[in-house]
């Protein structure tokens, strides 16, 4: 991954050198479940990787503290250090899939290209993988992909999301007509994921599309911006992780590309993004997965039942962070379908095969979302045998130079286009791979 530049130096002091250390394990007892937790707190992409993972891990902690465990069922957890590689996420996989009395209750790999590679291994092992705003788009469609849950929104529906804000801002579609719209990509699984997307929209409203691949980690762009600079696209398209995202905003700034024509997905919109940009960053634009910044209930009772009795992950000032309310979000769902499957399969350490049950089965209406402590942060979460989403709604929010501020109402990703795109490889897939879809008509 290289050595880290001086902005990440000085970010890694700003974040508290706390926030980078791994925790430690709650190991299983025979009455727990538990949770693997694959992480990545060194390597480039550390700054953002952490608040993630600490955000993840605090609101597990939560659940012992405050609430004794799951309807009784303490949690044991452990972290895996990936480094966001393919191969250690892959490690990672296979060193806890067996851990706890019942075995991992589900893994979120937080990368695409570890979820391709886990994709196949899933339903050989028995257990779930959950991919909260990222691994295939395709996987959306449950039918096929028992065992992925690309949950709140895949990456077709940040990429039409994305474009809709855009075409609302111009005053409707067809003012797209003859714009030039450029992607800039990291080079892995992830990067490419919204083309196919992005190439469809084109066609269907007359704007030039051209996507530009940075190779990881992304340090060096300057040929990637110089393009910009002779091309002169209306709008740039960001989907980038760790260090790419302020390098990308800051090679922006040195070719006097407009921030406010810039549009992250929302793994390329958090602080870390635009910190070490500075005021260089102000007016640039990215999805939010739903949530930005900000705190509500729930962080007071982190606060109270884990950092109060020095059990949290980070440092209190990251709590409430864009990545840190992601990985908390991600936890409370892994969670909350653990208590659907627990309806049916009673208060114990459940399978990974009755939590994927319990995920397919979930269902967070609003009145539940504020019982949780998470209203205003998400909207209503509801899965089925062939919607794997479950939701696919996000906000564009905009940095002014200190904070993220909301600039767009709630959109929702257009499934008129989205779904018969997602049918349609799922059933490529399934032809490659063999597989006979599920009737989702029979399921219950």
């Amino acid at each position: 991954m290289g050595s880290l530049t001086t902005w990440q130096r000085a970010l890694l002091a700003l974040l508290g050198a706390g926030a980078f250390a791994a925790t430690t394990p709650v190991f299983a007892q025979a009455n727990d479940q538990f949770i693997p937790v694959l992480v990545y707190r060194t390597g480039a992409y550390a700054p953002n990787g952490a608040p993630w993972a600490n955000g993840f891990v605090d609101y597990l902690n939560l659940v012992n503290e405050r609430d004794k465990g799951i309807n009784g069922v303490k949690i044991a957890y452990e972290e895996c250090e990936t480094g966001y590689a393919t191969d250690r996420g892959v490690e990672c996989y296979e060193r806890l899939k067996g851990k706890g009395p019942t075995g991992a209750a589900a893994f979120n790999p937080l990368s695409t290209g570890i979820t391709f590679a886990l994709t196949e291994k899933a339903p050989v092992d028995k257990i779930p993988v959950i991919t909260m705003g990222y691994g295939r788009s395709e996987s959306a469609d449950g039918s096929v992909f028992t065992w992925n849950f690309p949950l709140l929104g895949t990456y077709w529906t940040a990429a039409d999301v994305i474009m809709h804000q855009i075409a609302n801002k111009l005053g409707g579609y067809e003012k797209l007509k003859g714009k030039k719209v450029t992607l800039v990509y990291h080079d892995s699984p992830y990067g490419k994921e919204p083309i196919p997307l992005l190439t469809e929209l084109a066609k269907r409203h007359g704007f030039d599309f051209k996507s530009l691949p940075v190779t990881a980690p992304g340090v060096e762009q300057k040929a990637t911006w110089l393009q910009i600079r002779q091309d002169r696209p209306d709008y740039v398209l960001l989907w980038g992780w760790g260090v790419m995202n302020s390098t990308a905003i800051k090679e922006a700034v040195a070719v006097n590309y407009p921030r406010d024509q810039m549009y992250g997905v929302w793994w390329s919109g958090a602080e870390p993004d635009v910190l070490p940009a500075d005021a260089g960053a102000i007016g640039y634009n990215a999805a939010a997965l739903q949530h930005s910044s900000g705190q509500t209930s729930v962080h007071a009772d982190i606060i109270k039942n884990v950092y109060d009795r020095t059990k949290g992950s980070g440092k209190k000032e990251e709590i409430g962070s864009v990545l840190y309310n992601r990985g908390m979000i991600n936890a409370m769902v892994t969670v909350e379908a653990i208590r659907t499957a627990q309806a049916k399969y009673g208060k114990k350490p459940l399978t990974g095969e009755q939590v994927r049950w319990g995920i397919e089965n979930l269902n967070l209406d609003q009145a539940r979302l504020r019982q949780l402590g998470f209203g205003g942060l998400m909207q209503p979460l509801k899965l089925s045998c062939s919607d794997h989403e479950g939701a696919r709604m996000a906000r564009i929010h905009q940095w002014d130079g200190a904070k993220w501020v909301y600039v767009s109402d709630w959109i929702e990703g257009n499934n008129k286009l989205l779904r018969p795109m997602v049918e349609e490889a799922a059933k490529k897939y399934a032809k490659d791979k063999n597989l006979t879809p599920r009737d989702c008509a029979k399921v219950t």
